[in-house]
């Protein structure tokens, strides 16, 4: 996963002014590609892209059945559902990183990608927290803690899990979640 200015967005939307003005918005900061439908972002889709800000109601395709389409091919991009349609249950087992009701601004759409990029870097750093953590669970079990490669192993953990600290923080609650749609009780 790339973040900053390297990182790849794909916007989805099957109006082209749309879509272009996505990427007006997004082009200063990121690598943009467009879509107008669903089998041409199948087609812009690959293990470059970060970020897919994928329209929920388009006449090829839906964006679920596009989402289906990306997460069957195995790319692990952040993907935001962006779209007019209000979420229902249905959205429950859509595998969908976050839900924007369209409008959105400039602002809205540069900070949804920025948060996306945030999580995917915490999924990583975990990842490799629980990877550090397992070799030195396996470490202990055999009784090899002293060596200088344990030691290494306890200083990289301290370090990734200072990082993930780091980007929790970063992820406040008040940034974690763009929008969430409908009341709170």
């Amino acid at each position: 996963m790339t973040e900053g200015p390297n990182a790849t967005v794909l916007a989805v939307d099957d109006e082209p002014d749309l879509a272009e003005l996505y990427r007006v918005y997004l082009d200063p900061a990121y690598d943009v590609r467009i879509a107008t439908g669903g089998e041409e972002a199948i087609d812009a889709m690959d293990d470059a892209v970060d970020v897919v800000l994928l329209d929920r109601r388009m006449p090829d395709m839906s964006g679920h059945e596009v989402l289906s389409e990306i997460r069957g091919e195995g790319y692990d991009a952040r993907v935001a559902m962006l779209t007019a349609v209000e979420p229902d249950v249905d959205i429950v087992e859509m595998p969908f990183d976050d839900y924007k009701t369209k409008p959105v601004t400039k602002e809205d759409l540069l900070t949804l990608v920025e948060v996306l990029l945030h999580r995917a870097a915490f999924d990583e750093q975990s990842q490799e927290f629980f990877a550090l953590a397992s070799k030195k669970a396996a470490l202990e079990a055999a009784g090899t803690t002293n060596s200088d490669e344990y030691e290494e192993l306890i200083e990289r953990m301290e370090a990734v899990r200072v990082e993930v600290d780091d980007t929790l923080d970063h992820l406040s609650a008040r940034d974690a979640f763009v929008e969430v749609p409908g009341e709170v009780p």
